[in-house]
């Protein structure tokens, strides 16, 4: 097996520089096509001179006292994650020449870790889409089928790591742009709680739903990235401290984290991985079957309901009911977070600034009306409507309500079941230029918005393809804090289906 296509686990026996090396090598071989890269890092094949570079050797270094997993491996990072002298644009022209002076932490973790960032993954400007066709540097097509979108706003991270890119990447999730995309391209994507993994050197979009995530090949390895880039931080209000820590084999533990439950949930993205699944209640929502599901989506749930059925779970069917009411509402809080966020982006602190500006006034106009896309506007004037005196109580606070009433369904859901199991995406990955009109794009993420707006854990794992050779994903829902639950029922399900046949179906690029 190339070493491409290996997994993380897999890639750890491998000598680091013949793996940067197959990576950089593969970039070039199919980036003319995918053009899942927005900005390469400036790294060399094994041979010349990468074992010069600081982050490289810091790595090897690291493989060998065997302090991390993911020393060594290549990552890809979304465009709109800040990495430190590498230029991060958010896919938009507005910040074409931004160099953040600063890493992320998701990104300060991992490299700490000895992990290998070789670039940033193209996406939706500003993170805006489920498709990855608004981004101000090209539409990346889906691996599976060139004419397809490789769905978004994560696209170039899932595209990526299809195509053996990168073993992983890491992309964010608001809405489902984690998920979305890693089910349109047959990987893994993992949207973690709301507040698990730090938001510090995000480019903001919806400030109370923005998650970072992994995306992957395997269960296994998003066990493994998980374990890195988790974990409370200072710098971010909204990482809940004391509930968790990201450890790492060796490293010392703070006193005030040596407690007896401390040393539990340190590892609790591990702990029960291979746990028996038997007499597990899963939950299966009746309101998502009449939300535009195409057959060949409904096919592929019914086969992995029996497939958990074989392995001795028990499937319940429940209801949540204002489900057709969270599309909206999510709508109306995204749009005004978005509004208020790209607010900064003035032309005059950094970024894009218009020229021949008659005055400071002048300006702004300039510069917003040429650096901004037509979703961005669209964003703006939707989120400032909703936000403006007189329609406030009528459409944002009415949204916040709903949001509670959405919340409060899974809680009651979990009552009577251990996890949710879902369609990813009502379709598999549409044509590109298919879905002009924006609510038909918007309606995409159907069935993963309702767990964004209850700041829930999900989990995307390949469960089959179309009749066209098209992936299609499930999604594993989870309690609040509870990943290593909906790992363990992915990984499980995983491992039940390694030997089917559409698990031997490979990209055509």
């Amino acid at each position: 097996m190339e070493l491409t296509n290996r997994t993380i686990k897999e890639l750890q026996k491998e000598d680091k520089a013949e793996v940067l090396s197959a990576c950089l090598n593969r970039i070039r071989e199919v980036e003319p096509k995918l053009h899942a890269f927005v900005t390469h890092a400036p790294l060399q094949s094994a041979g010349q001179a990468h074992d010069k570079n600081p982050n490289t050797q810091y790595a090897i270094h690291n493989t060998a006292k065997g302090q991390s997993p993911l020393a060594g491996i290549p990552v890809g990072i979304k465009d709109v994650i800040c990495t430190r002298n590498m230029r991060t644009t958010a896919s938009a022209k507005m910040l074409d020449s931004f160099i953040p002076p600063y890493d992320a932490t998701v990104v300060k973790k991992l490299k700490e870790a000895g992990a290998i960032v070789v670039g940033k993954n193209n996406c939706d400007a500003w993170a805006h889409g489920s498709s990855t066709e608004n981004s101000d540097y090209g539409v990346t097509p889906n691996p599976w089928d060139l004419a397809r979108v490789s769905g978004g706003s994560s696209g170039g991270s899932a595209a990526a790591v299809a195509a053996g890119e990168i073993p992983y990447s890491i992309g964010t999730d608001t809405g489902g742009s984690i998920r979305q995309p890693a089910a349109f391209c047959g990987v893994v994507g993992l949207k973690p709680t709301y507040g698990r993994v730090s938001r510090y050197g995000l480019i903001a979009m919806g400030s109370s739903l923005d998650c970072p995530g992994p995306i992957t090949k395997t269960v296994e390895d998003a066990v493994m990235v998980m374990n890195v880039i988790a974990g409370p931080d200072e710098r971010d209000a909204t990482t809940l401290k004391n509930l968790y820590v990201s450890h790492t084999p060796g490293e010392k533990i703070p006193p005030h984290l040596e407690s007896e439950e401390m040393k539990r949930i340190n590892f609790e993205f591990t702990k029960d991985l291979n746990k028996d699944i038997k007499g597990l209640k899963i939950g299966v929502p009746k309101e998502y079957f009449g939300l535009g599901l195409f057959d060949e989506v409904g096919e592929v749930f019914k086969q992995s309901l029996l497939t958990f059925e074989k392995m001795g779970a028990e499937v319940i069917e429940i209801s949540l009911p204002h489900t057709e009411y969270a599309l909206a509402a999510y709508y109306v809080i995204m749009t005004a977070e978005t509004s208020s966020n790209l607010g900064r982006y003035d032309g005059v602190k950094y970024g894009f600034s218009a020229k021949d500006s008659k005055d400071l006034i002048d300006s702004y106009f300039k510069t917003r009306d040429e650096g901004f896309g037509d979703e961005a506007k669209r964003r703006i004037m939707l989120g400032t409507y909703v936000l403006s005196s007189g329609y406030y109580d009528a459409y944002y606070l009415k949204a916040a309500k709903v949001r509670r009433l959405v919340y409060e369904d899974f809680l009651k859901a979990y009552e009577k079941v251990d996890v949710i199991l879902t369609p990813t995406a009502p379709t598999p990955a549409f044509k590109i230029g298919e879905k002009a009109d924006p609510v038909s794009m918007y309606l995409a993420d159907v069935f993963t918005v309702p767990v964004s707006l209850a700041g829930l854990p999900a989990i995307s794992i390949p469960a089959g393809f179309s009749p066209d050779k098209l992936p299609i994903g499930v999604q594993i829902i989870g309690p609040h804090f509870e990943e290593a639950k909906i790992l363990n029922v992915a990984h499980k399900f995983e491992k039940e289906t390694a030997g089917e046949e559409w698990r031997k179906f490979k990209p055509v690029i």
